[in-house]
C-alpha cells in the first residue's frame, strides 16, 4: 500500500480551506486544515505533512512568521496563498523561505499543478551511499557508516554496540518503511536466531537514548507492527 502525500492547508477562510481539500483529495493527497498560525506550528509537528498551503493573513501569528519558525526546523515545501499581489508581498515571501507563491483568487487546477510541481522539485535531506565498498547513511546531524562501524550525531562520535549499530542502519538506510520485530530479527541477528522479539524493543530503547529526535527524522513505534525511521519534509 502507497503512502498519500499529505497536505496541511492553512487558512482562516474554512471554506476556501475545504474547498482546496477537496481538490487535494480528489487528487489522492491526504488533508488536514487549520485556520490560524498557531495551529499551524503544532499541526506540522503532529501531522508532518509533505508539504504545507499557507494564507498569509492569519489571526494571531501570520503566515510570514509561520513560514519563518517552520524554516527554522525544515526544508519542508511551502506554497504561500494570498490576496496580496504586490511585488513586495511576493519578495518577501519567498525572501523567507516559501517555495511558491499564489494570488487569491485562484484556478483550482492551476493550484494542483503547482502543488504537484513543487513536491516533484522537492529532495529530501538525506544522502545514502551503498556501494560494494561502503555503506554510509546520513541525514541531519546523523551519519551512520556501516563500513568502519561509527555512529556521528550532533557533530559527536556516539559508541555504540555492533548491534545497536546496524539496527539503526537498516532502520535508516529504508526510510519510512515499516519493518515488523520479526523482520528486524531476522536482518540483523538472522534467521537461525532463537530469542525474543523483546530483543529488538530493548535494542530500540538503547538506541534512542544515544540518539534523540530531531527535527527532520526519528525512529518511530508503530504500535502493534515495529518500527519505522520516520522522515520528515
Amino acid at each position: 500500500m502507497v503512502n498519500k502525500q499529505k497536505i496541511l492547508i492553512v487558512d482562516d477562510d474554512n471554506n476556501i480551506a475545504e474547498l482546496i481539500a477537496l481538490y487535494m483529495t480528489k487528487e489522492c493527497y491526504e488533508t488536514m486544515i487549520v485556520n490560524d498560525g498557531e495551529s499551524a506550528l503544532a499541526s506540522y509537528e503532529n501531522f508532518a505533512p509533505n508539504l504545507i498551503l499557507l494564507d498569509l493573513m492569519l489571526p494571531g501569528i501570520d503566515g510570514y512568521q509561520v513560514c519563518r519558525e517552520i524554516r527554522t526546523k525544515s526544508t519542508i515545501p511551502i506554497i504561500m496563498l494570498s490576496a496580496k499581489g504586490e511585488v513586495f508581498d511576493k519578495v518577501l515571501g519567498l525572501e523567507l523561505g516559501a517555495d511558491d507563491y499564489i494570488e487569491k483568487p485562484f484556478d483550482a487546477k492551476e493550484l494542483v499543478a503547482r502543488v504537484k510541481a513543487v513536491l516533484r522539485r522537492y529532495k529530501p535531506a538525506v544522502a545514502i551511499v551503498e556501494k560494494s565498498d561502503d555503506k554510509y547513511v546520513e541525514y541531519q546531524e546523523l551519519s551512520i557508516n556501516l563500513t568502519n562501524y561509527s555512529v556521528t550525531y550532533m557533530g559527536e562520535n556516539v559508541d555504540m554496540p555492533p548491534k545497536e549499530l546496524e539496527l539503526l542502519y537498516f532502520l535508516a538506510a529504508s526510510p519510512n518503511h515499516v519493518f515488523t520485530r520479526e523482520q528486524l530479527l531476522d536482518q540483523i541477528w538472522g534467521y537461525e536466531y532463537i530469542g525474543d522479539t523483546r530483543t529488538v524493543d530493548v535494542h530500540i530503547k538503547r538506541i534512542r537514548e544515544k540518539i534523540k529526535d530531531y527535527a527532520n527524522w526519528k525512529i518511530a513505534t508503530i504500535w502493534g507492527i515495529g518500527y519505522k525511521f520516520e522522515v520528515r519534509n
